[in-house]
């Protein structure tokens, strides 16, 4: 048997289809950015100034803000009250060339970790369509469903720029990690 547990199931519930779809989508982009050191991080292509150090710093910064401030109206707290956040929405982008890959792994290793369980949770209490601290400017909330899909279409986007930008470090290419793929670049 392939060892493929991104693999979101073939018949399963609405909730096992959605964090199937983000955890395929999440170990996608981790293989894409993983095993570089600190230059391969810094790659650029073109005249794009973006990142995988930069995208691994991002969804760092999305993967706890959604399941703080989005999904529970808390502010994200650590680790990100230690960063020099300048409040700038592009910050993180530019700051991660500053960060070693250590810290990058770490830091975007342990906010999807934070998420999971934040979300298992949340799940656990109310289901997909309850309603969360994520509201229009007229006050309607959205639900953990919307949320997770917002999720989804982030990680959609910017794992299509770490297909181009891996390609251009080191000739990764692929659709998905290959069968019994493992983490290789850990916070050090």
């Amino acid at each position: 048997m392939t060892r493929t547990p991104w693999e979101p199931p073939l018949a399963g519930s609405e909730t096992d289809h959605l964090l199937g779809m983000l955890e395929r989508l999440r170990a996608t982009f981790r293989w894409k950015a993983d095993g570089l050191e600190d230059d391969g991080l810094r790659t650029t292509v073109g005249a794009s100034t973006l990142t995988l150090g930069g995208l691994l710093k991002h969804l760092a910064a999305v993967e706890d803000f959604y399941s703080t401030t989005r999904l529970r109206g808390e502010p994200m707290g650590d680790p990100w009250r230690v960063e020099d956040w300048d409040g700038n929405d592009e910050w993180e982008f530019a700051s991660a060339a500053g960060d070693t890959a250590g810290h990058l792994y770490g830091l975007y290793d342990g906010a999807v970790e934070r998420c999971r369980a934040r979300v298992a949770a949340a799940l656990a209490d109310g289901g997909l369509d309850q309603l969360v601290n994520a509201a229009d400017d007229s006050g309607n909330h959205a639900s953990l469903r919307r949320l997770l899909c917002d999720m989804v279409e982030e990680y959609g986007r910017h794992t299509g720029h770490a297909d181009l930008i891996r390609e251009a470090v080191d000739g990764r290419v692929g659709e998905d990690p290959p069968a019994g793929w493992e983490v290789v670049a850990r916070s050090s």
